[in-house]
């Protein structure tokens, strides 16, 4: 039977710092001084989203129920309250400790997150060619890798609004505003990470404009799993087909110029059953659920 714990929480100073907001931070210690347990607090600062907190909490598996995640908690939410924050969202695996932890302390369940996974190895390429190089009339396909090149940067940016409408269930997540600053600064944030981010967009063809996208962000190297980001067609040129044919085009450079990549991940949210579909008849196999949690102050 474990016995509650005194710890000493000590702030930290977390150095990173980008346009769309900033860390904070805290190490929970016990009386000998050994670490037990660190927190984050995202306090998002864009125009949109400037209610908002999003925290992570982890705590050593032998150090947990003593008292160390609550603690760091309360130094959390206090920060998030200071702050004028009106919610703190946090994120935990379905029947994994921070489950639990977050339901027993005021956070309520928002959104359901499926996880899913492609092996490129199982990947059929013959079905790739058939979707990417099907007709799709008045729609080209385009693709680049890291930072939009300066041409398209206005059309790119613009075509994000296409997340606007992505299904939040009842998280108060606010609305993402992008400009080409952001767009930029975001391209160079993953690449000061060594991973590269590449793009597939959707034109089109009278417009010249971009209506579409598909990120896939792929590790140092080219090894491992690369990350699904965004993907999001324009309301008006919905209904086309554009989704699964970005998809499919992605899936592919990805298999072509990353031999040694094993899988691609993606994550849906429980009420979007059409990108659910889309990934499932594209192969993607779920792997598991997390849940998005919310505490409102």
């Amino acid at each position: 039977m474990s016995h509650p714990t005194s710890y000493r929480v000590t702030p930290l100073i977390d150095p990173e710092r980008g346009p769309a907001g900033h860390r904070l931070a805290w190490l929970a210690a016990d009386a000998d001084g050994s670490p037990a347990g660190s927190a984050f607090l995202r306090l998002f600062t864009a125009a949109g989203q400037q209610h908002l907190a999003e925290l992570a909490i982890n705590v050593h598996p032998t150090e947990r129920r003593r008292g160390a995640g609550s603690r760091l908690l309360d130094a959390a939410v206090t920060a998030a309250r200071a702050d004028s924050r009106r919610c703190v969202i946090a994120q935990a695996r379905e029947g994994q400790p921070g489950d639990h932890f977050l339901a027993a302390r005021g956070f309520r369940r928002v959104m359901t997150l499926t996880y899913a996974r492609l092996a490129l190895a199982e990947a059929d390429p013959a079905a790739l060619d058939s979707l990417v190089e099907a007709p799709h009339p008045g729609y080209r396909l385009i693709s680049w890798d890291g930072t939009v090149p300066d041409e398209l940067a206005e059309t790119f940016t613009a075509s994000r609004s296409a997340m606007d409408d992505m299904p939040m269930e009842g998280t108060d997540f606010g609305r993402v505003v992008w400009d080409v600053d952001r767009v930029r600064a975001a391209a160079a944030a993953v690449a000061r990470r060594g991973e590269l981010l590449e793009t597939v967009a959707a034109v089109h063809a009278a417009s010249g404009e971009i209506v579409g996208f598909t990120e896939l962000v792929v590790p140092a190297g080219g090894v491992g799993d690369a990350q699904h980001y965004g993907t999001g067609v324009l309301p008006e040129h919905r209904g086309r087909g554009l989704a699964v044919w970005m998809k499919a085009e992605s899936i592919r450079r990805a298999r072509e110029r990353h031999p040694e990549l094993a899988g691609l991940l993606t994550d849906t949210a429980g009420d979007n059953p059409s990108m659910r579909s889309i990934n499932d008849g594209l192969g993607y196999r779920a792997t598991h659920r997390t849940f998005e949690y919310q505490l409102d102050l």
